[in-house]
Formats: structure tokens, C-alpha cells, sequence
């Protein structure tokens, strides 16, 4: 998965219009449910929103299109099954097979994906975000920065956190990481953390001679080191002077 994250929705729609005159295989659908067994299956734009498929063998089914939002799918097997651009929002794939898997398009979002196999799975513009329990070898530590930005606009800090740490185990020099993470927990009151990050953050941003973001790390500290009765001093710059909007601040160290 390779910088694809703000073009999913193109690739989705691309292929859900090549898909429109296929329906699934109505047998195939019925068997699914009365049985959760239903290896090499069509079920080409089924509709399965909600549909509790707990432990289901759907190894080799034709998936493309299929709309499972909100489905639970977990422990299910779906090793090379053909799931391009399905709709899988919100579905439970914890401990599920996909090895070998075709997720390419899939909207993944807040999927929850604790311990499913991913291995040779093709994720190419797969979107992830919102997901929980990511494998880290899935993405890049600049994709999970993405979205942990993202989270953070939308005032979700923990989940923002939690990606901002997987950027950084992939990725240990990642100072804007670092950064981001302090911010998420300044915004969860959590000053303390937010200082410690914003530290790190601006040694590295030193030591990697970037200016912009030492002087945005130096910033975000003085106004952690402010009471917060009172206002940074006048006639120098607070943390907010830098920051305009969240999102503008954070992606400035999103390389692509």
C-alpha cells in the first residue's frame, strides 16, 4: 500500500461502476447464511450489511463490490477470496483468514482487524483509516501519521495516539510523529506526555537540521510551560501562532 490513502474513493467508484451489471449468485447468497459455508462463491455486489458470518468459509469467493458493512466476520476465512473495492466499514475481521487476499480498493474503515492474517494479501488504495488493530508491516509509518492526523481533527485523540505510536515503532526518528503524538495529548489534557513528546520531538527536528520543526516543537513547549491562567508573552510567538489549523501544522511533516 503505497501513498493511496486520499485516492480510494476514485479507485472505489472505478470499480463499483465495472461491477453494476453483475449481481451476486442469489443460491450462493442463501447458502452463506444458512450455512456460513460458501468456498469460491459468487457474491459479486451482494448485500450483507450487518450479516453475522462469525467463522464463515468463504476461501475463493468473488467478493468484488459486495457491500458487508458492519458485518461480523471474525475468525472467518477469506483466504483469496476477491474482495476489491467492497464496502467493509465498521466489520469485525478480528482473528480472521486473508491471506492472500484481494482488498484492493476495500473501504477498511473502522474495521477491527485484531490479530487477522493479512500475509500476501494485495491492499493497493485499501483505506484504513479509523481501523483498529492494524498490522504494523501493512502500511507505512507515514500512512499511520495520516490518519492519526485525521483522528485528531475529529477530536478522536486515543485513536490518533494509537496510530502515532505505530509511526514510531515502524519509524523511530520520526520526529513529527513525536510532535503529532504531543498534541493529541495535549488535546487528552495529558500535559506531562504532551512536554516529554514535544522534547523529543525538538531534538531531533535539530539534529535532523529542520528548522520549521524546531521552531514548532520550541513553541508547543513554551505554551506547555505556561500556567494555563496565563497567556504566552507578548510579542512572541505561542504554540498557536504555528498552528492556524491542526491538520495545516501536522501535515507539514508528512513527506510524499
Amino acid at each position: 500500500m503505497k501513498n493511496h490513502i486520499f485516492a480510494t474513493a476514485t479507485f472505489v467508484a472505478t470499480i463499483s461502476l465495472s461491477t453494476t451489471v453483475q449481481a451476486a449468485n442469489s443460491e450462493h447468497v442463501r447458502q452463506l447464511l444458512a450455512t456460513k459455508q460458501c468456498q469460491n462463491c459468487d457474491l459479486t455486489s451482494a448485500g450483507l450489511v450487518m450479516a453475522e458470518l462469525s467463522g464463515a468459509n468463504l476461501s475463493g469467493a468473488n467478493l468484488t463490490g459486495a457491500n458487508l458493512s458492519r458485518a461480523n466476520l471474525s475468525g472467518a476465512d477469506l483466504r483469496g477470496a476477491n474482495l476489491s473495492g467492497a464496502g467493509l466499514f465498521g466489520v469485525n475481521l478480528s482473528e480472521a483468514q486473508l491471506g492472500g487476499a484481494n482488498l484492493a480498493g476495500a473501504d477498511l474503515r473502522n474495521t477491527y482487524l485484531t490479530n487477522a492474517e493479512l500475509k500476501d494479501a494485495y491492499l493497493n488504495g485499501a483505506n484504513f483509516q479509523g481501523a483498529v488493530g492494524i498490522p504494523s508491516q501493512i502500511a507505512t509509518p507515514e500512512e499511520f501519521y495520516a490518519w492519526g492526523v485525521a483522528e485528531a481533527e475529529k477530536g478522536n485523540q486515543q485513536q490518533a495516539i494509537s496510530y502515532f505510536n505505530q509511526a514510531i515503532a515502524i519509524k523511530p526518528e520520526y520526529a513529527g510523529a513525536y510532535l503529532a503524538r504531543g498534541v493529541a495529548r495535549y488535546q487528552a489534557l495529558d500535559r506531562q506526555g504532551a512536554f516529554q513528546d514535544a522534547q523529543i520531538a525538538e531534538k531531533m527536528f535539530t539534529t535532523q537540521n529542520n528548522n520549521p520543526g524546531t521552531q514548532t516543537a520550541q513553541a508547543f513547549m513554551k505554551e506547555l510551560q505556561t500556567p494555563p491562567t496565563e497567556k504566552v508573552s507578548t510579542g512572541k510567538p505561542s504554540f498557536f501562532d504555528f498552528l492556524g489549523s491542526l491538520g495545516s501544522v501536522l501535515l507539514q511533516f508528512l513527506p510524499f
